[in-house]
């Protein structure tokens, strides 16, 4: 699936007027393509009406994983492949087996979680990000639209709501097919 290369970029320069601009434009039944702020704000993503992250359920299964693949292994040594008899000690000795199996479960969640998130969010090694504008990382709060499927019409009506909500700066932006892929 490609990627589109069109935007039209909305930019604020307060919070507030970005908080409440949100509701306007996402109650006109505009898309938002994307939210960028220089730090974060309280209620974006309410504002958005984004879902509670499933990442702690990712954690959960990779975390069960390590769990498992811990157990197993330790009990496949000490019962099948290797099994020693250590003073009269039980061939498998579970309670010895609970540092190792926390450790693991620990290891698989974080690891495991931390590559959901990366892969996610397009963080990969190697991949450019699309800089919407230098200022974002500085002062200015942005709205992102995707406007490829917009026509004209659309588009203009998109730019006049932005510059009604309080809008400082209202642009386009276009990559070229290997920019910020």
């Amino acid at each position: 699936m490609a990627e589109s290369n069109k935007f039209i970029v909305g930019l604020w320069d307060h919070e507030e007027v970005y908080l409440h601009a949100i509701g306007h434009i996402r109650g006109k039944g505009i898309e938002i393509y994307e939210s960028l702020t220089p730090f974060p704000v309280h209620g974006l993503e309410d504002a958005l009406g984004y879902r509670e992250t499933r990442l702690h359920t990712a954690g959960f299964f990779f975390g069960a994983t390590g769990t498992t693949l811990a157990l197993t292994f330790m009990t496949w040594v000490m019962t099948f492949n290797y099994p020693l008899n250590i003073g009269g000690k039980p061939y498998w000795p579970l309670p010895s087996f609970i540092p190792i199996t926390f450790e693991l479960t620990v290891l698989f969640s974080a690891w495991g979680m931390t590559l959901t998130y990366l892969v996610r969010n397009r963080l990969w090694p190697g991949r450019v990000p699309r800089i919407f504008d230098t200022r974002i990382t500085d002062d200015r709060f942005a709205l992102v639209f995707d406007s490829e499927k917009l026509s004209d019409k659309e588009m203009s009506d998109i730019k006049s709501l932005c510059k009604n909500e309080g809008a400082v700066e209202v642009k386009d932006k276009v990559f070229t097919e290997n920019e910020g892929l």
